[in-house]
């Protein structure tokens, strides 16, 4: 019996290995190439490996003309006026879910689960006659207004989970130890609640700095398009009619850099709350 468990163990590691370098190897395969020249890329024979290659593809996207720079700073700017309002009134709204009976919170919450289900596009044209009607197109402030509207009831959802699962009498006690209601709250449920924070953080993260359709339809000028809008652009054939496939490769890397940087310093914290919430508990 033993012997028939190590060797399925074995087979199930060696099967998770081969799925897992399959689905990093597309990665490994764009950041390759941002190394490489075009006469490379395109050859018949692929570079494997990127050696001899150069950094000119991200000299030329880094260069002030091709807009990268606004990009970066307009998709940076929505996410995270889009992130912290979205954390605030979702974090909120489950609160006053979990914790507080009222008339209609069922139905509340009936109306969260069938928002998600529409489909984004039904919504475009009223999103940006109202956005119009508002002056807001092609700024920050209407794209975060729209972001903060498309990723809340998802993160509410979430975040009612996690509120409903760390028990009300835990507060209750540390009332009767002497704390008012918020300090049983700031002390007790908050740090219990903060992986459930940044799980709905990491996905509201995500949601907004790689969406495209939205932006697409509210950010019609150039030098008001987001990151998505930019290497779409970006990736067009040029006056000679040939795509600079290393530069979008290396535009591609660019983009990804922010939400490695994020989830890496996500994920610890994320760690961190898990365990120091287990022992608390």
């Amino acid at each position: 019996m033993k012997t028939k468990a190590s060797t399925g163990r074995r087979i199930g590691g060696t099967v998770a290995i081969v799925l897992a370098l399959l689905w990093a190897f597309p990665v490994y395969w764009m950041i390759n190439s941002s190394f490489q020249p075009a006469s490379k890329i395109t050859a018949l024979t692929p570079t494997w490996l990127p050696f001899g290659g150069s950094l000119n593809n991200y000299k030329a996207v880094l260069d002030g003309s091709t807009g990268f720079g606004a990009a970066m700073r307009i998709s940076l700017s929505v996410t995270a006026i889009a992130l912290v309002i979205c954390i605030v009134v979702a974090f909120l709204g489950a609160l006053a879910v979990s914790r507080f009976k009222f008339k209609g919170r069922k139905s509340f919450v009936l109306a969260v689960i069938l928002v998600q289900m529409l489909p984004a596009e039904a919504m475009f044209i009223a999103q940006y006659k109202m956005i119009a009607s508002l002056n807001l197109l092609n700024t920050i402030a209407g794209l975060s207004i729209i972001y903060v509207a498309m990723v809340v009831p998802f993160t509410l959802w979430m975040l009612r989970g996690f509120v409903a699962g760390v028990p009300a009498d835990l507060e209750e006690a540390a009332m009767i130890d002497g704390c008012t209601r918020f300090q049983a709250f700031m002390r007790i449920t908050f740090p219990l609640l903060a992986p459930g924070l940044v799980a709905s953080g990491v996905y509201a993260f995500l949601q907004v700095w790689n969406e495209f359709a939205l932006a697409s339809v509210l950010m019609t000028s150039e030098s008001s398009e987001t990151l998505p809008l930019w290497l779409r652009g970006f990736s067009e054939p040029t006056q000679f009619g040939a795509v600079e496939w290393g530069q979008v490769m290396a535009g591609s890397v660019l983009v990804a850099v922010p939400v490695i940087v994020f989830f890496m310093i996500v994920q610890n914290r994320m760690t961190s709350g898990m365990v120091g919430g287990a022992v608390k508990g």
